[in-house]
């Protein structure tokens, strides 16, 4: 048999198969054809040379805000892909049920990077998000319309994979509770999870968390004070101990102002690690301090999480999140989305969003990614980012300069 493209000689490593070898991989007409060593490399119309670099499945960013040109707070999740690893974004309800036909058409459709999406329960999704204006989407009950979810998802349903509500005083306002509890009663009705936002009270942690769940995910799990997940002592709340046991997903959800290094290091010591690994990247994060996906990832590493722990929380499990098993593996068969990355050495100083430091080691870069059986290499891959204060974006001025401190 003869392939289109050979990775050739990489470290491959499928934490749902169990897989760390090794080995070559093939593919012919978009699909993974064959995992095995000493592939000869004339079976082949292109070789990548993977010698070095790990081969993963494509990178899977749960929490991401890619409406590009149609929201303010949108990126272009061509631009990021490559240099990211990442070959399936899931915006998290930048559009409502009112703009996700633009969201598709003008976006989705047209995007190398597969984009699925959670949609709002605000009919107008994320629209007052910019240096100047920031308004909650949810702070206004008549935009939070139930049935319109359910006829948004109707329609949409082969990209949609849930509903995101954005709860606290900067998303939700004078509304409390109202809009979790809205955007529950659609998430039920359409048998999908809830994504759940949570910034600064009201409403609290405490009201939001009982009402979670299985299979629902409390994004920003590693968030800062206030609504914080640990008590000043540094212990974990019981709340999210519980929310746990019942099966709801914690997901990081990076962001402006959603990662605390403290609070990490405390859910991890009480062996609360996040199921899923996401960026949050958007208009106010992607210059720092959360950049992308590979920043995040090489932050949990330095935290301590095992590699294989990280690539685990970036593809299998987001992919469960999503109820999509054909994404987030490495399967004879399955669609050929692969990231090559490989490991840049420290010392590297990342920033969360309080301005705390941490050096790290090493970090994870991106040699590439294959979407739909065809190699996109990252032509990035020699920059050299500015993580410190005093780079492309200091974080803690964006935060200062824009609205005091940016919750998202």
């Amino acid at each position: 048999m003869q392939f289109d493209l050979l990775l050739r000689g990489g470290r491959v490593i499928d934490p749902a198969s169990g897989l760390d070898a090794l080995c070559d991989v093939a593919i012919a007409d978009g699909k993974i054809a064959a995992i095995e060593a000493g592939i000869p490399a004339d079976r082949a119309a292109r070789v990548v040379d993977a010698t070095g670099s790990m081969v993963t499945p494509g990178l899977i960013d749960l929490h991401s805000h890619v409406y590009w040109g149609g929201t303010s707070l949108g990126v272009d999740a061509d631009r990021l892909a490559a240099k990211s690893g990442t070959t399936t974004f899931v915006d998290a309800g930048s559009a409502g049920a009112g703009n996700f036909l633009g969201f598709r058409r003008h976006v989705m459709e047209r995007s190398k990077a597969r984009i699925l999406a959670y949609v709002n329960i605000s009919f107008a999704g994320i629209f007052g998000f910019s240096k100047n204006v920031m308004v909650g989407e949810c702070s206004d009950l008549r935009l939070c319309e139930p049935r319109e979810v359910v006829g948004c998802v109707a329609e949409h349903r082969d990209v949609v994979v849930g509903v995101k509500v954005r709860a606290g005083k900067h998303a939700s306002g004078a509304s409390g509770i109202a809009p979790v509890d809205l955007a529950i009663e659609a998430a039920d009705k359409v048998c999908l999870p809830l994504m759940a936002h949570i910034d600064e009270p009201p409403p609290g942690r405490s009201e939001v968390l009982p009402r979670l769940r299985k299979g629902d995910i409390l994004t920003h799990c590693y968030r800062p004070f206030p609504n914080a997940p640990v008590f000043a002592s540094g212990a974990v709340r019981p709340d999210m101990h519980l929310a746990r046991e019942r099966g709801v997903i914690f997901d990081i959800g990076h962001g402006m102002g959603s990662f605390d290094f403290e609070v990490a290091r405390a859910m991890l010591k009480e062996g609360l690690a996040p199921d899923v690994i996401s960026s949050d990247v958007h208009l106010f994060s992607i210059d720092g301090p959360a950049f992308d996906m590979l920043v995040c990832m090489s932050k949990m590493m330095a935290l301590g999480m095992p590699l294989i722990d990280v690539l685990r929380a970036s593809t299998e499990r987001p992919a469960h999140a999503i109820a999509r098993p054909d994404l987030g593996r490495l399967t004879i068969g399955g669609s050929a989305d692969i990231a090559v990355l490989g490991e840049r050495a420290g010392p590297a100083s990342f920033y969360d969003s309080t301005g705390a430091e941490l050096v790290a080691e090493r970090e994870l870069m991106s040699h590439g990614i294959v979407v739909g059986g065809l190699w996109w290499p990252n032509e990035a891959k020699d920059e050299v980012r500015a993580y410190a204060p005093g780079g492309r974006q200091t974080h803690a001025d964006i935060a200062r300069r824009h609205f005091g401190r940016c919750n998202c």
